[in-house]
């Protein structure tokens, strides 16, 4: 598929699409302030039921609204070993304030967004090149950051859900590895089960794939997974 047909979830050799363009004006569920929650962590990454990677993770409260930070180290069998850090900050209400990535595998890259009125202001520094700036408009502030290989960014994704209406709900995305932008639909499918516990489910989905989200009574992102990409990703 064409790139800009498609953004994707790299683990070393094993790409998985996740995200597909479609419409920027997709409505978002209007949201009530303090929707983020204080969580911290550590998830185990999955590729086809063997270990690949891990992830810290901490959303702590600041003074105006919160810092949501993770730190993800992979290692593919016959790729070189990647470490990737994003850090979120956000209003109470879940609205983005600024996002910044680095990642470390045979270069390092990264870049710093600052968001507002709907618009993404990116710079991106790649190691050996000037950096490049773009701008990236949406039809509303409230914009999910799905970054690659950052899974606590699915637990924020699981706070900006309004579990109030329920039903099918649309966001506009950012996927700032990849400078794309996008939409996801997200649906609460009642309880879910795995591995013998039984959760809250949360269905993240596009034209042509499903991301299931597992969370506790307190909506925490306690398990991912992607069936048809064999990945899994667990709170240990």
């Amino acid at each position: 598929m064409r790139k800009s047909a498609k953004s994707k979830i790299t683990f070393g050799i094993l790409t998985v699409s996740v995200l597909a363009f479609t419409s920027l004006a997709a409505s978002a569920p209007q949201q009530k302030p303090s929707v983020i929650a204080q969580d911290k962590g550590k998830f185990t990454i999955q590729l086809d039921g063997q270990t690949v990677g891990h992830e810290e993770f901490e959303i702590s409260a600041l003074p105006a609204g919160w810092a949501a930070q993770g730190t993800t180290q992979l290692k593919v069998p016959d790729s070189p070993a990647t470490r990737v850090t994003g850090t979120l900050t956000l209003r109470p209400d879940g609205v983005p304030i600024t996002y910044a990535w680095v990642s470390q595998a045979e270069k390092t890259n990264g870049a710093h967004i600052a968001f507002a009125n709907g618009v993404a202001k990116i710079t991106l520094q790649m190691q050996g090149a000037r950096p490049f700036q773009q701008d990236l408009t949406f039809g509303t502030p409230l914009i999910a950051v799905l970054d690659n290989n950052l899974y606590y960014q699915y637990g924020v994704l699981a706070r900006l859900y309004d579990w109030s209406k329920r039903g099918t709900q649309n966001l506009p995305v950012l996927i700032p590895q990849e400078l794309t932008p996008g939409s996801v639909s997200v649906e609460a499918t009642g309880s879910a089960t795995a591995n013998g516990k039984t959760y809250d489910g949360l269905r993240v989905t596009t034209t042509d794939l499903e991301v299931l989200l597992y969370l506790d009574a307190n909506h925490r992102l306690m398990r991912l997974e992607v069936p048809t990409a064999k990945v899994s990703v667990a709170r240990d």
